[in-house]
Order: structure tokens, then sequence, then C-alpha cells
């Protein structure tokens, strides 16, 4: 019973940890360098993360700096955020490159928060169907004779009491990206 509940938790915990990491890519108005996690340049042949190749630090509110510590890879990595989906060109004196972020106009700031409702929606869907595999489990336990009838009602309670602080914690996260993303 504590096996299952304990890796019940593990995935609801990772769920919000991949939920987090998509709230840090998403651009929001401000210079942030998780925008660049998922963007990978072709070094010699692997293709690598941005962050491995480079310094990248926030110069201004707006800009993004990035310094590769070694001068050749400058216009890979420059390519590789052309290609991304992040849409914003990079600015390159060969040396250093810079992202210069718009502000995001209203329209395009409502758009990225049906993003983030959507995703957070997608994070409950999935932290659900943990429950229910979590209390399939426990439901078979108890009709293999591991577990008594009062168990398995206590197992039931715990687990929903752990999908319940999990959807909590969902819905803080994408209430504080929310207003991150409307605040101007």
């Amino acid at each position: 019973m504590k096996e299952v509940l304990a890796k019940a938790e593990s995935k609801m915990g990772k769920t919000i940890a991949r939920l987090e990491s998509d709230y840090a890519a998403i651009r929001a108005g401000r210079a942030n360098p998780a925008v660049l996690d998922k963007v990978m340049v072709d070094y010699y042949g692997a293709p690598t993360p941005v962050n491995q190749l480079a310094a990248v630090s926030v110069a201004e509110a707006r800009v993004l700096t990035i310094q590769p510590w070694d001068g050749s890879v400058c216009r890979a990595i420059e390519r590789a955020i052309q290609t991304s989906d992040i849409g914003i060109n990079p600015q390159s004196d060969g040396k250093t490159i810079r992202l210069i972020f718009p502000p995001l106009t209203e329209e395009k700031r409502k758009d990225i928060v049906k993003d983030v409702s959507h995703m957070a929606e997608e994070a409950k869907i999935a932290l659900r169907s943990i429950r229910r595999d979590a209390m399939e489990k426990l439901k078979a336990m108890k009709k293999d004779g591991e577990l008594t009838e009062d168990d398995l009602k206590q197992a039931e309670k715990k687990t929903q009491e752990l999908t319940d602080k999990y959807v909590k914690q969902a819905d803080k996260r994408s209430a504080a990206k929310q207003k991150e993303v409307l605040t101007l």
C-alpha cells in the first residue's frame, strides 16, 4: 500500500515539475534564460543545449545576452535560435548574441494566458490519471487479499488527498504564471 502511494506521489511531483518547466519556457515579455532550454545547437554533429555552449544572462529586463565559450559556435547558436519557435531574431557582433524581447500586445498576452490554462488543465488530467492507476492497484491488492476493506478505504482517502494537494499546486502555479503574463 505504501509503495503504491509513494509511487503515485513521485509521479505527481514529476507532473508538477514538468508543468513548471513548460511555464518557464513561455515568453512573458521579460527576458528569461529558460526560453532557450529547448533550443538545440548542432555542435560537432551532436544536438547540444545553448546553456552548455555559452553563458546566458539577463542584461536588462527585455534583453538576454549569450556569450559562447567557443567563438566558432556563435553562428550555429544564431541559426538554432532563428529556426526555433521563440520568435525573436538574434543580434550578434560575432562574440556576443543579444535577444531583445519585444513588449507583448494585449491580444498576445490573452493567447498566452489561454495556453497557460490549457497546460494546467493537461497537468490536472495527468494527476487524475495517476490517481486512477493508484486506485486500481489498491483495489487489485484488496482483491488478492493483501489489503483489508478498512486499509483500502484509508489508502483511497490518502490517494485522493494527494491528488487534491497536487491539483491545488497546479492551480497555484497557473494563477501565478497568468498574473506574470498579464502584468505589464
